[in-house]
């Protein structure tokens, strides 16, 4: 297995959850990185803007029980063809992971762990965009097992090809 994971809950997974001494604690949370561009404030204050999202996740083994789990939100809004504003935000998880079997390690660090870090990455999000000006922005919940799903027949699609 590799140190990197890039990228479904299953009744494996699930199984596993039940097997004693399965863990999954979280040892710390942080913010990596917080950019947040204003360019159409004052004017674009009083404007809807459409809003567009990306989602990214990269985790990565630190030791034998460590994991570090980044979760990666861009927001851009436009109106008009124009900015008005763009947020990324790089929010990390620490992870102690304990006796899970290999083959779904890879689910839990890019499944579990980033449902975990979610609302706290939320959170920044909605301050940020309000603290520039505009309403809060509440960001709907992320399927983080169909983002899993999609990128792995993709991964099978591009492996084919």
């Amino acid at each position: 297995m590799s140190d990197d994971f890039s990228g479904e809950a299953t009744a494996d997974m699930l199984d596993a959850a039940q097997q004693p001494g399965f863990r999954i604690q979280v040892i710390g949370q942080y913010v990596k990185d917080l950019s947040f561009e204003n360019p159409a404030a004052p004017m674009g204050l009083n404007v809807r803007p459409n809003i567009d999202l990306g989602v990214d996740l990269q985790a990565r083994r630190l030791d034998d029980t460590r994991y570090e789990v980044e979760l990666k939100l861009r927001v851009g809004a436009k109106a008009d063809d124009k900015p008005v504003f763009l947020m990324e935000l790089s929010y990390g998880g620490l992870f102690l992971i304990e006796n899970v079997p290999a083959e779904i390690l890879q689910q839990v660090l890019l499944i579990e762990a980033p449902h975990l870090l979610f609302p706290f990455a939320r959170r920044i999000v909605a301050d940020c965009v309000r603290d520039g000006g505009m309403p809060p922005l509440m960001i709907e919940p992320i399927d983080f097992a169909s983002l899993y799903r999609a990128r792995m027949e993709q991964n099978e699609t591009q492996g084919t090809a």
